[in-house]
């Protein structure tokens, strides 16, 4: 049956049944298309549509969620039942000390789309296929891959009060993919997509501020200064995080530990929990007075931006961290409520998600940012006597905690004395959470500003992997601890 969203919230109040204290739809549907040339050879087309409901009951202080993929009458009524049955069998044993209450959304979302991208699949063959030739410059590239990925989703709540959202995204990713070899070294150098980060919401306009044309030949010549470049230094340096490592960074240092239902324990024991406990918030320096971190939703080209999030609170920009201060932690609604008898003082943010239809809300990153400062990438640059300077994630170790952390980058170069000096390849570093945002010592200005994210971000049982933006300028840290993959 086909999404129809003049009816299907129509049809869902009628076949409620009385005497529930609240319940809501949220229906999806998702197209992705994602277009791949591996060696100048195109691999087949991946398409696919995605379409489904979650119900969602509560009763007293129970909550009932069930998902279908039957959206006729006898589907939804099947589902609201199933999701009512669960909340009548959690009440009274639930965990909280009142019943809950979900927020009451109304309006629409769009993603603010300047260029629909409206390219054939011949016409993303061949501008993938120049990617891929232009990566062909000396034997030592053995593997090379270009890909364009695009999703149109649709998402529909609607609440048996007759409240209602649309929000409609369109999300594209650009990515290129080389594999350097010589000898016994092999090298990988990455531009956008998951791994360099470029991920954003918007149509052709994406692919072109990406500067995605022009990339095969330039990404292949990096991989073969990786091939030629002498290992890693270890020791303590000065090092400057560019903006598509500084998303990684954030991403597990600040975002996973400060998930409001992290901090209450429900992920300990699959992904671990946090060191951070409620009783810092309002007084733990988590950075030095230059880290200013926003949760902001509404940035229009951000991958994670919104206008409601999954439980219908309304999406506000709001600072976690401020002037380095520890303010406010990651929790939806839902969560905020479980913590009240604690911290009365903590307010929600929109920010409790569900990666897909078939999974219910839970708290989540969405868009994560640190905030501009005001240096240049050249006074940053030039303020250090001797450090590294990296880029693109390659690797990522943190504990279940997420505080003692390790990570690895694909891109390294020397600063030495104030200038760029040699490329260094497999440059790591590492530290402590609780401490490593304290030696931030220069946060570069908006003209060092790149809006990353990824789509893979994992959480919850059974696992939900969703998409989430960081946007950061680049920062310069003092005294950290780096080596090389060559001890």
């Amino acid at each position: 049956m086909p999404f129809d969203v003049e009816t299907i919230a129509q049809r869902f109040r009628r076949l409620l049944p009385t005497g529930l204290d609240h319940a809501s739809l949220r229906v999806v549907e998702e197209h992705s298309n994602t277009t791949r040339v591996r060696q100048d050879v195109a691999e087949p087309a991946d398409r696919s549509i995605d379409r489904g409901a979650m119900i969602t009951v509560l009763a007293g202080d129970g909550i009932g969620y069930a998902a279908t993929s039957d959206l006729s009458d006898a589907g939804l009524r099947a589902a609201i039942e199933r999701a009512a049955q669960w909340a009548m069998l959690s009440r009274g044993r639930s965990v909280f000390e009142a019943p809950p209450s979900l927020p009451q959304a109304a309006g629409r979302y769009a993603t603010s789309t300047a260029k629909p991208l409206v390219l054939s699949a011949a016409e993303r063959l061949d501008l993938l296929m120049d990617e891929s030739k232009a990566c062909r410059i000396d034997d030592r590239i053995v593997d090379w891959e270009a890909s364009l990925w695009t999703v149109r989703s649709r998402q529909l709540t609607a609440g048996a009060d007759g409240s209602e959202t649309l929000q409609e995204y369109d999300f594209t990713i650009p990515a290129l993919h080389v594999v350097g070899h010589a000898g016994s070294l092999t090298q990988i150098r990455s531009w956008g997509g998951r791994d360099n980060g470029y991920c954003q919401q918007g149509g052709s306009e994406v692919i072109e501020r990406s500067g995605f044309v022009g990339c095969g030949r330039a990404t292949a010549e990096e991989a073969l200064q990786l091939l030629a470049a002498p290992n890693c230094p270890s020791g303590k340096f000065d090092l400057l995080l560019m903006p598509d490592q500084m998303m990684l960074q954030i991403h597990e240092s600040i975002g996973h530990p400060l998930e409001l239902d992290r901090i209450l324990g429900d992920e300990r024991n699959y992904a671990g929990t946090s060191f951070v406990t409620l009783d810092m918030f309002g007084s733990y320096e988590y950075g030095s007075k230059l880290l200013n971190v926003t949760f902001d939703p509404t940035r229009g080209e951000e991958f994670a931006s919104f206008a409601f999030d999954d439980e219908g609170s309304r999406a506000t920009r709001e600072y976690l961290i401020r002037d380095g201060l520890l303010v406010r932690p990651l929790g939806g609604a839902i969560s905020q409520q479980r913590v009240a008898r604690l911290r009365s003082d903590l307010p929600a943010v929109a920010t409790a998600r569900s990666c897909s239809w078939n999974r219910p809300p839970i708290d989540r990153m969405s868009n994560l940012n640190v905030e501009p400062g005001t240096s240049t990438l050249a006074e940053m640059i030039a303020s250090i006597e001797d450090g590294i300077l990296m880029k693109t994630n390659a690797s990522w170790s943190i504990d279940d905690s997420r505080n003692k952390f390790q990570f690895g980058c694909e891109w390294g170069q020397r600063i030495r004395e104030g200038r760029l000096a040699e490329v260094v390849r497999s440059p790591n570093y590492r530290g402590i959470s609780a401490t490593f945002w304290r030696s931030l010592a220069m946060v570069g200005d908006p003209s060092t500003m790149a809006v990353m994210g990824t789509p893979y971000c994992g959480k919850g049982e059974p696992n939900q992997a969703i998409r989430v933006g960081h946007a950061s300028p680049a920062c310069r840290f003092d005294g950290v601890d780096m080596f090389g993959a060559e001890r």
